[in-house]
């Protein structure tokens, strides 16, 4: 995609405020958002985080009780809930270890920098290591918007929701897991959403940006 398309994509998004359930989200352009997801960078290529894509209204509309009544989460086709690890263990490291040995073949460096990250993560607080696994499910989220907008398909990124709750609707503590972001996909109402005429707001570049020559 050229530079000048991606901006242009990034200029039409917004943060939805009311979609319309009349309107599905195609389940390709689902599946593409999905897979941009997957493919998002994160530190020492761990993934610490999963997904749940949830289209069971029943579902939605428990979650949309403890996320402030958002109709976004009911109105859309899709939620996406982005669920970080609880906290890194050996055996998650040593998971990604193996995987990465058995894609790419024994490299000794590998697995001593794996060893390495263990001796470095394992010690730390447990909420540490769950908010630093919640930092990489936020880039995860950006490639997610992204991908959203090259598609045209709208979403609203949301962190206004009781996490203990989602957890207990999803049975994400059962798994080592604690939910950190909803994104609802689906399509705007044009005459419905009082965001939708306003002009985009940002800081300037002079303001924002300080390049270091």
């Amino acid at each position: 995609m050229a530079a000048s398309t991606l901006i242009e994509k990034l200029n039409w998004r917004y943060a939805t405020k009311k979609m319309d359930p009349a309107k599905a989200v195609p389940q390709e352009k689902v599946d593409q958002i999905v897979e941009a997801i997957r493919m998002a960078p994160t530190s020492s290529g761990t993934q610490p985080f999963e997904l749940f894509v949830v289209t069971n209204p029943e579902v939605r509309a428990d979650i949309r009780k403890v996320a402030w009544d958002q109709a976004q989460i009911t109105d859309g086709s899709h939620l996406l809930v982005f669920a970080a690890w609880d906290n890194y263990s050996a055996d998650r490291i040593d998971a990604v270890t193996s995987q990465m040995t058995e894609e790419r073949g024994e490299l000794p460096l590998l697995n001593q920098y794996y060893e390495n990250l263990k001796a470095t993560y394992l010690p730390r607080e447990q909420q540490t290591n769950h908010d630093h696994a919640a930092r990489q499910a936020y880039i995860a989220l950006g490639f997610a918007m992204a991908a959203a907008a090259e598609l045209e398909v709208d979403c609203c990124p949301m962190e206004g929701f009781d996490p203990s709750k989602v957890d207990e609707i999803l049975g994400l503590k059962e798994k080592g897991l604690g939910s950190v972001l909803l994104l609802p996909l689906g399509y705007r109402q044009d005459n419905a959403d009082w965001l939708l005429p306003m002009k985009k707001v940002r800081k300037g570049k002079s303001t924002m940006v300080t390049e270091v020559a």
